[in-house]
């Protein structure tokens, strides 16, 4: 470890307290956490300590102006028990683009390197063995300056905690195409992870949910005909002769896992086009027969099996029991996330053993 990083370990674990064959997504925290501050200069304060409450003034910037960013990660166990990250590098890269986009400082990889695998080694015993379950590694960065008035904050912190969490869907999901309201639209900020955006999606995903569904597909700001994401993750569809998933031009995150399986499914011989969808493509080729699978990528939801899709008075339903793509894409990438199947591509990282705490 390169960092100065201080350590203070809890006293008091929560982790006997847990059932790991019933964990809810999001609501069990582990015992740690990291803290960094930005000093209007630069990164200091370098710490990891028991999981506490933050005293923060009401005229924080972030809770008036929405200067807060976040990453989703996750840390398996290999099948001999070894912790792992998977693709750690591209979480500080997104993380530092959504910063550069909301006006807010990069954090340093190697800090960021460090401190992921010191909290997650000391975090191990957390990680779950289930099959799909994983510890959920949550950056955050947020304004801290105590002052009203449309502007950047100075100061920031960053803090990254842990969650052991099972899967993010038990199930097929249904979605509903959204024809009134708008996620992103060219220009914004849909390809940051800010707080902001998933606010935006609080209403309709509500709306959707009360109207039977599980999830909104979002569909471009101008002319609501070409798919862009699900709420929750990036989607594909699997047509006769190819696999498309909507273009990353701005309006939708830059998914990890999307660019885990577009190469995954490349590999395997399969014609993946990054590209824009139109809606009128996809009930075409539902109609007809040839759309046979639809899914969603992301970190928190791995891979999704799409049972239903509704666009206006139009509703595609797929028998899940017959998707083939979609059970390839998520076999494997749940293999390599366990070492059970080989990595070809160093995606997969050991984690560091923590050093002695003098």
């Amino acid at each position: 470890m390169s960092t100065n990083l201080n350590i203070r370990r809890t006293t008091d674990s929560k982790l006997s307290s847990v059932d790991f064959n019933n964990i809810p997504f999001g609501k069990v925290f582990s015992d740690h956490m990291f803290e960094a501050d930005f000093d209007g200069e630069k990164w200091t304060n370098f710490q990891i300590k028991p999981l506490e409450n933050l005293s923060i003034h009401p005229g924080n910037l972030a809770w008036h102006y929405g200067q807060s960013i976040f990453e989703g990660m996750k840390a398996t166990k290999s099948i001999d028990g070894e912790p792992l990250l998977f693709r750690p590098e591209k979480h500080i890269q997104r993380l530092n683009a959504s910063a550069r986009r909301m006006c807010m400082p990069e954090f340093p990889a190697e800090v960021f390197d460090d401190a992921i695998h010191t909290l997650v080694a000391l975090e191990k015993d957390w990680i779950p063995s289930t099959d799909g379950s994983a510890l959920y590694i949550r950056p955050v960065m947020m304004a801290m300056d105590e002052a009203l008035g449309v502007r950047a904050s100075l100061t920031y912190k960053l803090l990254i905690f842990c969650l052991p969490v099972g899967p993010y869907y038990s199930k097929p999901v249904s979605l509903k195409a959204e024809t009134k309201y708008v996620r992103a639209a060219e220009g914004g900020v849909g390809e940051a992870k800010t707080a902001g955006n998933y606010a935006a999606s609080l209403y309709p995903a509500k709306l959707a949910i009360e109207a039977g569904y599980d999830q909104i597909m979002w569909m471009d700001a101008k002319e609501f005909k070409y798919v862009q994401e699900v709420g929750t993750m990036n989607i594909f569809f699997a047509f006769e002769d190819k696999i498309v998933t909507p273009a990353a031009g701005g309006t939708i995150l830059r998914g990890i896992t999307r660019d885990t399986i577009i190469t995954i499914l490349r590999s395997k011989g399969y014609t993946v086009e990054e590209r824009p969808l139109h809606i009128d493509e996809i009930v075409e080729a539902y109609k007809e027969g040839k759309l046979k699978e639809v899914f969603g990528t992301g970190t928190a939801a791995v891979v999704s099996f799409v049972r239903k899709i509704a666009y206006q008075d139009i509703e595609m339903n797929f028998n899940v029991d017959d998707y083939n793509i979609c059970k390839l894409a998520k076999s494997t990438i749940e293999g390599l996330r366990n070492l059970s199947i080989k990595d070809e591509n160093d995606w997969v990282v050991p984690v560091r053993a923590l050093e002695p705490v003098l």
